[in-house]
């Protein structure tokens, strides 16, 4: 089994994933607006920009995914604390590294420190309302 995050945007899943991009590397497998859609054209003009479907690898088996949400079909984005992104990193450096990046305009639930249990960990709220945790384990990564 392999776990792809599945972001959900209100028309800010192309700015995030330039960010997200920025700082995982890599380029978009995918990268498909409404307008491209069968029927696209029938998608209110103010609509037909927002991504369809979005896709950046950033890791061996993880695939970050996300889309917009098309307010004319009655979606409606509810922000809130039920998702977070959950990244292990091989090094004390590539999780500063990433939480760095990633927390940059955001707010910092908990700055990265080692934790009682053991990891070096982090959490955050990026600057478009998605919930990171970021952590280290020096045992799991030696193993």
């Amino acid at each position: 089994m392999k776990v792809h995050p599945y972001l959900n945007f209100d028309g800010k899943a192309e700015e995030a994933f330039n960010l997200y991009k920025s700082v995982f590397g890599g380029e978009f497998t995918a990268n498909m607006k409404m307008k491209d859609a069968p029927n696209g054209s029938g998608i209110p003009l103010s609509e037909q920009n927002r991504i369809m479907h979005i896709s950046l690898p950033i890791g061996k088996d993880t695939i970050l995914m996300a889309s917009d949400c098309v307010p004319s079909a009655g979606h409606v984005i509810k922000p809130g604390n039920q998702t977070y992104v959950m990244l292990s990193t091989d090094s004390r450096a590539e999780a500063d590294r990433l939480f760095n990046g990633l927390s940059a305009g955001g707010d910092v639930e908990m700055p990265m420190e080692d934790m009682f249990w053991g990891d070096y960990f982090g959490s955050f709220t990026d600057r478009y309302g998605i919930q990171w945790m970021i952590s280290f384990n020096q045992n799991e990564s030696a193993g």
